[in-house]
Formats: structure tokens, C-alpha cells, sequence
């Protein structure tokens, strides 16, 4: 089993998530996040003023899947966050040792 977890721009969470449901995951966890990467934020000027803004708001979708899955989530959130413009986010994956659904006490792949 392994962890995925995507780093996106707030406005393509709806096209992440439908991509997701037609591969069949059933589910995800997002947080919304502030963070920046090579572009270190930008500068916006209100009211005349010039401000740096230096966390920009994303979010971040944690998902759950077994091992043999992992290319195709990564490859569905990659094509459905994809605007080719920078910030559009990353994907890390992990190992996840030991999953359990609390409610009928299933483990493994079978609680995923």
C-alpha cells in the first residue's frame, strides 16, 4: 500500500477528484494549505500599494491506495491538475505500512 499526496492549485480540485472517482477511489482526504516553490510567490499592489505575497493558497489531497494503483492515480491527478503553468503543484508518494477501518476492524488493502 502506498500514500499519494498532491500539492494543487485550489481551483482544479473538482477535476482531480472526477478523475479520481473513474479510476474507482473511493476516497481522499483534502487540506487547504499555503506554500510556495520556485516562483517564492508573487507581488500583488492594492490600493497603491505593492504587497509581497510570499505563501500562495493550495491544496493538499492524501490518498490511500494499493500498491499496483499507484502510476494510474498519480498519472489521473498529474493530466486533471495540469494547466502548464508554474505552481501548478507536485505528487510525492510513500510507503504505508498498515491501514485499518475502524468500523468493521478490516486491514490491509481490504480497509482501503
Amino acid at each position: 500500500m502506498k500514500i499519494v499526496m498532491a500539492i494543487i492549485k485550489p481551483f482544479k480540485l473538482d477535476e482531480v477528484r472526477n478523475a479520481l472517482t473513474d479510476l474507482g477511489v473511493q476516497g481522499l482526504t483534502v487540506t487547504e494549505v499555503k506554500g510556495y516553490g520556485r516562483q517564492k510567490g508573487h507581488t500583488e499592489i492594492y490600493r497603491g500599494t505593492e504587497y509581497a505575497v510570499s505563501f500562495l493558497p493550495k491544496l493538499k489531497i492524501e490518498i490511500a491506495v494499493a500498491a499496483g494503483d499507484v502510476e494510474k492515480v498519480t498519472e489521473a491527478i498529474s493530466a486533471a491538475a495540469n494547466t502548464s503553468q508554474i505552481g501548478d503543484g507536485k505528487i510525492f508518494v510513500w510507503d504505508l505500512e498498515q491501514a485499518i477501518r475502524i468500523r468493521t476492524g478490516e486491514t490491509g488493502t481490504e480497509a482501503l
